[in-house]
């Protein structure tokens, strides 16, 4: 990739393109006058714990169920009957 030179404006802000807006990124400072910068995304907190197991194993076994198994039509009469047995 080219090098591109870019001036720090009044504000303290820089601008890396348009292609870029309203992305989320990382700055990480590595020594004065170095910084890093990785787009990255974010994972609010109170969704941390679908990444953390037992959750994200039953998450995985579920949608790798999924990706091999052909869509159905669900028969309805027969889920109430299911539910009702329950009660």
């Amino acid at each position: 990739m080219p090098v591109e030179i870019k001036t720090i404006g009044s504000s303290g802000q820089i601008s890396l393109g348009k292609h870029n807006a309203g992305r989320t990124v990382t700055i990480e400072q590595v020594e004065d006058g170095v910084w890093v910068v990785k787009a990255a995304r974010v994972i609010p907190e109170n969704e941390l714990w679908l990444y953390k197991q037992p959750a994200k194993g039953k998450l995985d076994r579920g949608i790798e169920w999924a990706s091999r198994t052909p869509a159905r039509a669900t028969d309805l009469r027969k889920v109430a009957k299911k539910l009702k047995r329950r009660k």
